[in-house]
């Protein structure tokens, strides 16, 4: 793989990456983008192991997956709940951008981030950036069938805090 392949390729991929990363740092952009910096450039010298068995977004992701687990274990940093006035700083999801989707975001941001960790990040990859099971599989290094049952598991908390919540 060129330089220049590797820059197109990641360029189509970095604002999905910094979006994942920022969901599972529950908003610290900081530490996302610190991650995702450190991501890439893993990406980049070891891009030439990149032998094209799965996507290149799959490849990455599962390095930057891997360099957040890093950081956690160094810092402990992207594990602090946000406040709810931080919250009103994260991406919406919703295209609408009203008072009442305003609070639908915050709300749904606030259920997400109750999810234990695994949970979390399978929703977020699967919902938000649109990977396949197989795909969450190779990035999160979980079997497809835990993948599914994380899945499951986190559908089922999500409804019952988001009814609990009269979303």
């Amino acid at each position: 793989m060129t330089k220049e392949q590797f820059i197109d390729l990641v360029s189509k991929e970095q604002e999905s990456l910094r979006r994942f990363l920022c969901m599972l740092c529950r908003g610290d952009s900081a530490v996302a983008d610190d991650i995702a910096q450190e991501a890439l450039l893993k990406a980049y010298l070891s891009c030439t192991s990149f032998e094209g068995r799965s996507k290149f977004s799959t490849w990455l992701f599962r390095i930057a997956y891997n360099c957040f687990y890093d950081e956690r274990k160094r810092h402990h940093s992207c594990t602090e709940l946000l406040s709810s006035d931080e919250l009103w700083t994260l991406p919406p999801v919703f295209s609408d951008f009203d008072a009442d989707a305003s609070f639908r975001n915050q709300r749904l941001y606030m259920a997400i981030d109750s999810l234990p960790e695994k949970e979390r990040a399978v929703v977020l990859l699967f919902y938000m950036e649109g990977k396949s099971v197989k795909e969450i599989a190779s990035i999160t290094g979980m079997p497809p069938v835990t993948v599914r049952s994380h899945l499951f598991r986190a559908r089922k908390h999500l409804k019952t805090s988001l009814l609990r919540d009269n979303i």
